[in-house]
């Protein structure tokens, strides 16, 4: 624990009052390991949201029982949005220990305005550096410097050249890192002040990482064809240059050492695309300092995919999250699994007994790490705050904050039911084909465990954990009722919102076509369920569900559901409610009815003895903690990549806790610049 965690720490005591309030204005409580060390005291946390929700669960889970003199395992901390005790419900205040924390209280000579933008994992270089620099009080622009040089390792004043500015964003946005806002203005308003990129696009290209790709990805041929003396797509470089859409330099450094050191993942993990040339020899004459441009061209005498694929599974393999990492660095790794997985399952290469024997020591390996982590961390999740959302049911606050102060924004967000992070990497691929000005903001969100539909698009659409849908959660019956009811509680009335499932061909654009036709309509709620029946009646594996995503994708339904949306003035996202895995049987459970729930991957039960008389047969299965889950809602998950089923068949399934599984994209889908 870093210090500004142990200062908080220190203050809970479970032996003090079984119910603690904490004013937390800045949610320091919500960081995943504050939160994770409040939980190993003792204590569940709860966040009061609002009234109602907060009632549901403190009654229900906690009040109720402590009436009747029930000695519970944990105590509870409440915490509130505030610093102002008034605002804490009296019977609260009556019953237990008050207790506050803030930035200010931690950072005292910084900026508290500027601190509390970042992200709550950053505090800790921040702590340490304002400990060892000792600044003196700072106003809001030197706080700002400050936490550009120390936290994000940024100094402006030191970027005099290209070479300079590309390995600072390069870095920047390879590595996910979160900048807020005001730090970025002041990044590029110190730019400018220095006089060195004026013509650049950097209110563009420094907070948006899809820009910035998108940037280097037009530049790409011009550096090829100028490097290697080739065509690229018949086009000469002065020809490229007169239509570049960004503005700033045509020619970009690319074979710097601070530049191509990242250029070369950015194409293995599909940020960047290759680019043909006309010379089919041009890639056997590449040797030395140039021979990594390979990996961002295609000739007609590239072949073998192998020695990529191998790169790839070596960078995967050397980048597996530990033990002790943060939720972040999980979710930029599904990338570049996502990436990995779906270009071995679409190649030949899949069936060579070297590489695949390579590829499942590898996914063991993730599968190990993975599962490892979900034990320990996956229970803090979803007190995680929604901007960015943590958590599937974290994306309509995310909406709804994206809305705020614009009285006629729209949003729409489309749900492909059961798309796992690699089938994305394939759509996206497919989306790129058929509308080339299509830009895509990636990032990625935990689905619900266990990651079935009732449940984890429940979660969705209902913008809270299935805590708080007992009565539905076996059915997605309630989910237009659920989705209605969030954006009433949100300011909008029944007019303004839209639900339509069951969409998978193209004759069902009629119907959106009619939903978004209605201009009142404001925010609407898209369910495609193709992949998943695709799924379910895939015999074939995770190769044959690639190939037939692939063939869906390519029929256009999706790129005429994005492109209608766009038309239509709506901001479009799009993400999934869970992945999916090839499963092997081991056979069948012998429970007669006892499960509430039958899943290749998952059975459910209502009691903890009925679980265990499975669990005996199935040594190997988990029985997974009710993590905001209704109490008698009890998982037994099968074990690594296996399924209930039948010893020896194979299938695609879902309601593990594999990456595949969990980790789904969440991706802002725009149109890019005309």
């Amino acid at each position: 624990m870093s210090g500004w965690r142990d200062q908080i720490l220190r203050r809970f005591t479970v032996d003090v009052s079984s119910l603690t309030l904490a004013l937390d204005p800045d949610g320091l409580i919500r960081e995943e390991r504050l939160a994770d060390g409040v939980r190993s005291k003792g204590f569940d946390i709860i966040s009061f949201e609002d009234a109602v929700s907060f009632r549901y669960t403190y009654e229900s889970k906690y009040r109720s029982r402590w009436d009747i003199g029930e000695a519970l395992d944990s105590s509870v901390v409440v915490r509130f949005d505030t610093d102002d005790p008034r605002t804490v419900p009296y019977d609260l205040l009556k019953g237990g220990r008050l207790l506050s924390f803030s930035i200010g209280d931690m950072f005292p000579n910084l900026s508290c305005s500027v601190v509390s933008t970042l992200d709550r994992a950053d505090l800790d270089s921040l702590f340490i550096a304002q400990q060892q620099q000792n600044p003196d009080r700072l106003g809001d622009n030197s706080t700002r410097e400050f936490i550009l040089r120390h936290v994000f390792g940024i100094a402006p004043e030191l970027i005099k050249t290209s070479p300079d500015l590309l390995r600072v964003l390069l870095r920047r946005h390879y590595t996910g890192q979160r900048i807020p806002k005001n730090l970025d203005d002041r990044f590029i308003q110190i730019l400018r002040q220095n006089g060195g990129f004026n013509e650049w696009p950097l209110e563009e290209i420094v907070p948006h990482t899809e820009f910035f790709y998108a940037f280097l990805q037009e530049r790409w041929p011009i550096f090829v064809s100028k490097t290697l003396g080739v065509d690229t797509g018949n086009v000469m470089p002065d020809q490229m240059r007169e239509h570049l859409k960004f503005s700033g330099p045509a020619d970009l450094p690319f074979s710097h050492d601070d530049v191509h050191v990242y250029v070369d993942d950015l194409f293995l993990e599909g940020y960047l695309h290759t680019v043909g040339v006309d010379d089919a020899g041009v890639a056997g004459r590449l040797s030395g300092r140039d021979s990594w441009i390979t990996v961002g061209i295609k000739s007609e005498s590239d072949g073998d995919s192998t020695p990529r694929l191998r790169e790839m599974l070596d960078s995967s393999d050397r980048s597996i999250p530990g033990e002790d990492c943060s939720y972040q660095d999980w979710m930029l790794f599904a990338h570049r699994w996502a990436q990995l997985t779906a270009s071995f399952h679409k190649t030949d290469e899949h069936g060579k007994n070297d590489l695949a024997d390579c590829f499942r020591s590898v996914q063991e390996r993730v599968d190990s790490a993975f599962v490892a982590w979900m034990l320990r961390k996956y229970i803090v999740l979803h007190n995680q705050p929604p901007m960015p959302p943590v958590m599937v049911h974290h994306i309509p606050r995310f909406l709804a904050r994206q809305m705020e102060g614009t009285p006629k924004a729209k949003i729409a967000l489309v749900i492909l039911d059961g798309m796992a992070y690699d089938q994305w990497v394939t759509i996206r691929e497919a989306l790129i084909v058929q509308e080339c000005d299509l830009l895509f903001g990636e990032n990625a969100v935990f689905a619900w465990v266990p990651t079935v539909t009732s449940i984890s698009r429940q979660a969705i659409l209902a913008g809270k954990p299935p805590f708080y849908f007992p009565s539905t959660i076996g059915s997605t019956d309630a989910e237009p009722r659920l989705w209605q009811q969030f954006w009433s509680e949100h300011g909008l009335n029944a007019t303004e919102v839209g639900y339509i499932k069951g969409m998978g061909e193209r004759r069902d654009l009629a119907d959106l076509s009619e939903l978004v036709g209605r201009s009142r309509k404001r925010a609407l709620a898209i369910v495609v369920d193709k992949l998943d029946k695709i799924m379910h009646g895939m015999e074939l594996g995770a190769a044959g569900m690639q190939n037939q995503v692939l063939q869906w994708v390519q029929q256009g339904l999706l790129s005429d559901i994005v492109r209608m949306l766009i038309d239509a003035d709506f901001r479009v996202f799009l993400t999934s409610d869970h992945g999916n895995v090839e499963s092997t049987g081991i056979g069948r459970p012998l429970e007669g009815a006892v499960a509430d729930v039958r899943g290749e991957r998952v059975r459910v039960y209502p009691s903890a003895e009925l679980r265990s008389l499975t669990k005996a047969q199935f040594p190997d299965a988990l029985e997974w903690p009710a993590i905001g889950l209704p109490e008698n809602y009890l998982p037994l998950l099968a074990g690594r990549r296996y399924g209930f089923i039948p010893v020896g068949e194979t299938v695609v399934s879902h309601g593990g806790i594999s990456l595949e599984e969990v980790v789904v994209p969440f991706v802002e889908v725009k149109r890019g610049k005309q």
